[in-house]
């Protein structure tokens, strides 16, 4: 099934003393709901803002989120020499 492409145009308002807009069809398309959590991603260059549903992972036990945070660093630094391990 072909998700409905939403097209909006919507006015900043005031919100206290925050900035934001409504967007509740686009966000119900993506199925998130109040209490959810987004990643967003700003690119001022282009002008833009990027809301991304996360999806919730719960680590195997013995797991912690640093080791995880570590990997990932690791992972990054030595991507290059990774990738050609993988191509022997």
């Amino acid at each position: 099934m072909l998700a409905k492409v939403i097209d909006m145009e919507r006015k900043v308002s005031k919100f206290g003393n925050s900035l934001g807009i409504t967007m509740t069809d686009a966000l119900k398309q993506l199925g998130l709901e109040a209490g959810d959590s987004v990643q967003i991603d700003v690119r001022a260059s282009d002008g833009e803002i990027v809301i991304k549903k996360l999806t919730k992972v719960n680590l195997p036990t013995g797991l912690s989120p640093d080791f995880l945070e570590t990997l990932d660093q690791v992972i990054h630094e030595y991507d290059d020499t990774l990738k050609g391990l993988k191509d022997r």
